[in-house]
């Protein structure tokens, strides 16, 4: 049987299933994120095929970006995924670790915007540091 895990937003109005997780959360400290969370976004990487929603008619999205878009909950506001728009990603939401019930077994693999981090705080463990350069060379178009 498939590993599930589940979750909800602030007021119960978007619900969310993701079947067979990765363990590992992914971190981003860049501005924009800091912004949209208060910190920095926390947030599991998710194939749009392995994400269940309910409650869809609640979600509200934001484009930020050329390639991505930041969704919330329309009515609690609660950050709900970092959604990618560029056509062939396999990985292409990352759902708020915030949202689910259990976070158990999950560990830290990479921070992006490494080098935007505030100094204020810093992550236990090995984790893989990207800094802002190398993320934006990952996402930019060949003509570019």
């Amino acid at each position: 049987m498939a590993e599930t895990r589940t979750g909800h937003c602030l007021c119960g109005g978007v619900s969310i299933t993701v079947t067979n997780p990765s363990h590992e959360l992914g971190a981003c400290h860049c501005e924009m994120c800091r912004r949209w969370t208060g910190l920095c976004t926390m947030a599991l990487g998710v194939a749009e095929a392995d994400l269940a929603v309910e409650g869809a008619g609640n979600v509200a999205a934001f484009r930020s970006s050329d390639w991505a878009e930041r969704c919330f909950c329309r009515v609690c506001g609660s950050t709900l995924w970092y959604h990618l728009t560029i056509p062939g990603q396999t990985v292409t939401h990352y759902v708020a670790a915030g949202l689910f019930d259990d976070l158990s077994g999950m560990h830290i693999g990479h921070e992006l915007f490494f080098d935007r981090k505030p100094d204020a705080f810093a992550f236990a463990g090995d984790s893989k540091k990207i800094t802002e350069a190398e993320f934006l060379a990952s996402v930019a178009s060949p003509e570019e």
